[in-house]
């Protein structure tokens, strides 16, 4: 049997890939400090496990990070595993974006990780632990209206390759997880699609709408389907791994598909045909 772990993970409001992990490792044994920014947000079936430690924790505030290290700290528990898990999204064509949304973006999916990292280094060192930063197939990939979240995710891989070069001699370990697609409520705290009124993707706001509440695109596993598939990896995966429906096909066209093949491909019921039309009109 596995020897239990004291593991924090961030961002884990329920319907979420954060709650379901924790879930899945609490019923494994682990010790699990749950957080999320409004803890009422943590799912019952969470809170009501005696191995889980809820905790209010906001990944942009360096205070609210101070005063979870103080939290864990004396609660007499080390630290063995940093889930990075809380995330932010931004649907919007880039000559649209509002820069302060999209910093607040950058906030929490780059700034956000490497402020948990520097917080809770001195105790992953003294355990020799693991960072496991959780990522998204977007961030290898050009897909429109998501450039200021792929961007950020991309941000996120090379800081957390280079983590990985960096921590290694201080016996920490850490694993990028490339997120596939999972059905959870993530679109739901994205700021609605608002248009300027000079917009010029005006003429395809519905379809750039039903990309932004998750309606539009591919179907995936659910939550607690995806949790299931990397909870080992949560353990004792290392480097960078591709986890959940699409992320392998992912991998491959980003990999090996030229750039105009790939443009193509990501342009596909992206309506900018139809943007093109009324643009000639």
């Amino acid at each position: 049997m596995t020897t239990p772990k004291t593991i924090l993970i961030t961002g884990c409001s329920a319907h979420g890939i954060g709650a379901a992990l924790a879930i899945a490792l609490a019923r494994k044994g682990h010790h699990i400090f749950a957080t999320a920014r409004n803890i009422s947000k943590i799912p019952d079936t969470l809170k009501c496990l005696s191995n889980v430690t809820t905790l209010q924790l906001d990944v942009t505030s360096a205070t609210s990070i101070s005063e979870a290290v103080r939290t864990v700290e004396s609660h007499g528990q080390c630290l063995d595993i940093l889930v990075n898990n809380a995330g932010a999204g931004y649907t919007i064509p880039l000559l649209d974006a509002n820069l302060d949304t999209a910093q607040q973006v950058y906030d929490t999916n780059v700034w956000g990780v490497l402020r948990m990292i520097q917080g809770f280094g001195s105790l992953l060192v003294k355990s020799g632990g693991r960072v496991v930063n959780i990522s998204s197939v977007g961030g290898v990939v050009h897909t429109p209206w998501i450039g200021i979240y792929s961007s950020s995710k991309s941000a996120l891989n090379i800081l957390t390759d280079t983590l990985r070069l960096e921590l290694r001699p201080l016996g920490v370990s850490v694993l990028t997880i490339m997120v596939g697609t999972v059905t959870t409520t993530f679109h739901a705290n994205e700021p609605e699609v608002i248009l300027p009124p000079t917009s010029r993707y005006t003429a395809i706001r519905d379809t750039i709408s039903q990309w932004a509440t998750g309606k539009a695109g591919p179907k995936g596993c659910s939550v607690t389907e995806f949790a299931e598939l990397i909870v080992d990896d949560v353990l004792g995966g290392n480097g960078v791994i591709w986890r959940g429906p699409n992320s392998g096909a992912v991998w491959f066209v980003s990999r090996w598909f030229p750039s105009w093949l790939l443009d193509r491909l990501m342009s596909m019921g992206q309506g900018l045909g139809n943007l093109a039309e009324a643009v000639r009109k």
